[in-house]
């Protein structure tokens, strides 16, 4: 199906008889959405009698006259919302994965319902005095372990949002939130259109270095965008990063290079500047309002991190011998090309391609060689097979459950006794309706409340499609991707809590990446890449010594991979710290940031601020997106534990994993869930030692 038929399939397909597909009781396998029968203009009704049912429920629940109870309050506040759960799921997967201008122009206009309707909700002082009541009195209420922790979170959920607040507070807050909402919205689809505007048509002459699969992908991008016969290239990282790394035509590096970083900073329709400014202020506003000096410190208290000085401690810790490392490599770039009898400075359009090159010579390896062993569907038998190893569940594929785009596969998962566990669904390919980057999300959370609810888990990537009959064949940095992401999903998919709210991915920030981060060491595993890295065309296993070279060099360009990564955690700390007002230019102020921490000129922020979707679009990674390498301490060090049992699929390693980590969800704190997993807390070295940065000099 072409991508103008396949749009279309959300927006213009015969209308569900009897009415809204979105309001009916879904006859599908599983009670999945049936995606063929939902239109753009279903949603708005749908979400309508979803917000007026769930404000039916609640105004149940706060005017009930009877003495709180954790049945009356806490349970009917789980149990309510169930429409607006299920509405809400099924637009935010489209908009992301499959949108169009109706989907898009629709979602402005949701934004400011959710905040409105979720508003008076989340402060409403009589909820507030119900859940503070059952709180003051819990250890006299015999819950259970799950039950004391539901309870927690749900008063620390009300207090966060402003439920003790005088009235005047109350309504100021709603105000910053509806607007925030608004304007974490236009980020995003701002974003969205510099992605979508801009292409780079290659002709003949401009392919030196590109190997065959880029070619074939750039094509198939231009088939997308109704440009058949031509190659283009696209602003999505899983075609920019690999031109980079092998174009060989100095001056479309540049242009491309140039191009992905202004993403939102072209001083157009689409520029974020001024968005980001007016967010900082309304942010710092709301945490003054809640008591806290910032909005860093009062997103983080909510954290494992707890405060912005514990988060600058790790980063500035991995900070310096990042740098040192980095500007070591900079020095052998830079030396490489005057070799090559380059007159020029090493920019930073060039450090992909040279560090190819470096790469090459130091450890003999190269993306390209091992290109054609990482076939998509290879590597997705691989991280199946992993987590059948691992956890004992397997996955089979149906093709009778409704997709949204052709692209998109299905697979039922079994537990070790075959019992239905979940769907997951993957949706790899990029295409000009998918916004940029990789996760993972859900249509339906695995829940016990009322009955044995399986979860509906989904990855999305945006890898590059094969085309002329030679597969998707990926990079490792792709194939780390799918497995971080599988990671996700399993972290849905295995959940095994009561209630919804404390569901799978519903922990801290900087312990979510945990499950997905510590996912990523199997796919590097050599006796996993010795059975499914196989030749797309021979079916050849990896060559053994090319496996050596691959493992070999997996630390190499370290230092670039956690300057690039640790500046934009530091900038995005700064932004929450530093005074909003003491912020008037977006640029200056990142230039100003850079500078103070030494940022090498030649790497790029792997997220400058006009385009970090992560902090403002949406506040659920803003002061957190340090998470990352928290998790990446945690993650170090519990693959430790497979590795001092001799057996990286060791069954009782595998099994307090399992039962710690992958099911509980939030149902404890993490701190203790990772403690009961390894028997201790995670030593940060292993972090330095995984990224092969210990004892770095301290400076350059």
């Amino acid at each position: 199906m072409s991508e103008a038929s396949s749009s279309a399939a959300v927006a213009s397909s015969s209308q569900a008889p009897g009415g809204n597909p979105l309001l009916q009781p879904w006859q599908t396998p599983f009670e999945t959405p049936p995606f063929a029968d939902i239109r753009s203009e279903h949603f708005l009704p749908a979400f309508d009698k979803a917000f007026a049912e769930h404000s039916a429920e609640i105004e149940a629940i706060k005017t009930n006259p009877a003495e709180p109870t954790f049945e009356n309050t806490v349970t009917a506040l789980e149990r309510s919302g169930k429409l607006l759960s299920k509405v809400s799921a099924v637009f935010y997967d489209l908009v992301g994965a499959h949108s169009n201008p109706e989907l898009l122009k629709i979602e402005s206009e949701v934004a400011l319902k959710q905040a409105r309707h979720w508003n008076p909700i989340s402060m409403d002082a009589a909820l507030f005095a119900r859940v503070s009541r059952l709180r003051d009195k819990a250890a006299s209420l015999k819950l259970t372990p799950e039950e004391k922790r539901l309870l927690e979170r749900t008063w620390t959920g009300f207090h966060r949002a402003g439920a003790g607040l005088s009235d005047a507070a109350k309504a100021r807050t709603a105000e910053i939130n509806e607007r925030l909402a608004h304007l974490s919205t236009d980020f995003s689809h701002h974003l969205l259109g510099d992605e979508q505007d801009w292409t780079l048509e290659l002709g003949e002459d401009d392919l030196a270095g590109l190997p065959a699969s880029f070619v074939a992908s750039a094509k198939a991008a231009a088939d997308e965008r109704g440009k058949p016969g031509k190659m283009v290239v696209t602003l999505s990282r899983s075609f920019v990063e690999p031109f980079l790394k092998d174009s060989s035509r100095r001056d479309l590096r540049e242009k491309v290079f140039k191009a992905f970083t202004a993403r939102g900073d072209n001083q157009n329709a689409n520029d974020n500047s001024a968005i980001i400014l007016e967010v900082l202020k309304l942010r710092e506003e709301r945490a003054k309002l809640l008591g806290y000096p910032s909005f860093a410190a009062y997103r983080l208290e909510d954290s494992m991190a707890k405060t912005p000085e514990a988060v600058r401690g790790l980063l500035e810790r991995v900070w310096k011998p990042a740098r040192a490392r980095a500007m070591a490599d900079r020095d052998a770039l830079q030396e490489l090309i005057t070799e090559e009898g380059g007159n020029f400075k090493l920019a930073a359009w060039d450090w992909r391609y040279y560090a190819e090159k470096l790469r090459q010579r130091r450890a003999n390896f190269d993306d390209a060689s091992i290109k054609p062993y990482l076939a998509l569907d290879h590597m997705i038998d691989a991280a199946f097979d992993c987590a059948t190893r691992l956890f004992g569940v397997t996955f089979a594929e149906r093709k009778d459950v409704p997709v949204w785009h052709p692209d998109v596969r299905v697979w039922e998962v079994k537990d070790a006794s075959g019992k239905h566990q979940a769907l997951f669904y993957g949706d790899y390919f990029a295409r000009p309706s998918k916004r940029s980057g990789a996760w993972m999300t859900s249509l339906r959370d695995q829940q016990k409340l009322d009955g044995d609810v399986a979860p509906l888990i989904i990855n999305v990537c945006n890898f590059s499609k094969g085309t002329d009959g030679q597969p998707s064949l990926l990079s490792p940095d792709d194939a780390r991707t799918l497995f971080h992401e599988f990671g996700h999903g399993l972290h849905g998919m295995l959940s095994n809590v009561v209630y919804p709210s404390l569901s799978g991915t519903s922990v801290f920030t900087d312990f979510v990446e945990l499950p997905s981060q510590l996912y990523e060491h199997w796919q590097e595993q050599p006796q996993v890449l010795q059975k499914f890295a196989r030749h797309y065309q021979t079916g050849e296993p990896l060559p053994e010594d090319l496996l050596k070279r691959f493992i070999a060099a997996r630390k190499f360009n370290q230092g670039f991979a956690t300057v690039e990564f640790v500046s934009s955690a530091l900038m995005d700390l700064e932004f929450h710290t530093q005074p909003a007002a003491s912020i008037t230019d977006v640029r200056a102020f990142e230039k100003q940031e850079l500078e103070k921490i030494g940022m090498p000129s030649e790497i790029a922020l792997r997220h400058r601020p006009q385009q970090f979707g992560h902090i403002f679009s949406g506040d659920h990674y803003a002061s957190g997106y340090y998470s990352y390498m928290w998790s990446e301490v945690m993650d170090a060090d519990a693959f430790g534990a497979f590795e001092e049992a001799h057996n990286i699929f060791d069954p009782a390693v595998a099994k307090r994993l399992h039962d710690d980590i992958y099911s509980s969800g939030g149902s404890r704190d993490p701190e203790d869930a990772y403690i009961a997993f390894r028997g201790r807390k995670p030593e940060p070295d292993a972090l330095l030692r995984r990224r092969g940065l210990l004892n770095e000099p301290e400076a350059a």
